[in-house]
């Protein structure tokens, strides 16, 4: 005789054991396949504290504001990839997931774009207008400001977006790039209070205390031209006097001009 059936009460009580258990899954399945959004449950995923997004947006966004309800609604005429599919069009949502817990609520994660420039207004003929500006995302992509809150980066113009509606190609990405790093870096991220790009790509920083520019040059090269405006900022200005400046310049290979 097999060693399985040598205790035939173990292997009864084992075939029932898992009997039961089998039994128990389908029938949790079942209730979930059958049951109704008792509530929906939004989770917030903020950046730094950021919050463009309230709970009550995003429950606006998935029932196309109270249109399409779907609280009582049962689940198996719930399209959730659909409805993900629906807040992944709004630009204020950088990605979103919908899942079910056996209590029945909808549960929706989502995650809101993490700026690190603020676009403003174009001027002149031809500019591209942006109705009172947009951010821009550490992807390199525009999204709309939110009557929710104010974000703390650096104010960014310039004709170079005449031509440019993204960050996010190859022509944006050294920008994006040296967005980046001034967002990444505490003293950076505190000084720098405007850039401006011109239509050849050349970038001049404004601080935030101060009536000097900083001529970037091009936006490359980012390491060593912040340790030279560095340079300027603990050796030079304390030394001669902030307001003796008007003009610093990085732009060049072991240079920094000072006027």
């Amino acid at each position: 005789m097999f060693p399985t059936f040598s205790n035939p009460k173990k292997w009864l009580w084992n075939v029932l054991g898992a009997v039961t258990l089998f039994g128990l899954v389908a029938f949790t399945e079942h209730r979930i396949r059958q049951s109704h959004c008792e509530a929906i449950i939004v989770r917030l995923r903020e950046a730094d504290g950021q919050r463009f997004l309230t709970r009550k947006d995003v429950t606006g966004f998935l029932t196309n504001n109270g249109a399409d309800p779907l609280v009582g609604k049962p689940y198996d005429g719930i399209d959730l990839g659909a409805l993900e599919h629906r807040l992944g069009r709004y630009s204020l949502v950088k990605q979103a997931h919908l899942s079910r817990d056996l209590a029945g609520n909808l549960l929706v994660d989502v995650t809101q774009p993490q700026p690190v420039g603020r676009l403003i207004d174009g001027e002149g003929s031809g500019a591209v207008r942006w109705l009172g500006g947009q951010y821009i995302s550490d992807e390199g992509r525009f999204f709309p400001l939110s009557m929710n809150y104010s974000a703390r980066v650096p104010i960014v113009s310039g004709d170079w977006f005449r031509q440019h509606r993204t960050l996010a190609d190859k022509a944006g990405r050294p920008l994006l790039e040296l967005l980046t790093y001034i967002q990444q870096d505490e003293l950076w991220k505190a000084q720098i209070a405007e850039i401006d790009i011109n239509g050849a790509g050349e970038v001049t920083l404004w601080p935030q205390v101060g009536n000097y520019q900083i001529e970037f040059g091009t936006p490359d090269g980012l390491a060593t031209k912040f340790k030279k405006v560095k340079l300027f900022y603990t050796q030079i200005a304390p030394r001669r006097g902030w307001d003796r400046y008007h003009r610093v310049n990085v732009q060049y290979r072991n240079q920094l001009v000072c006027e």
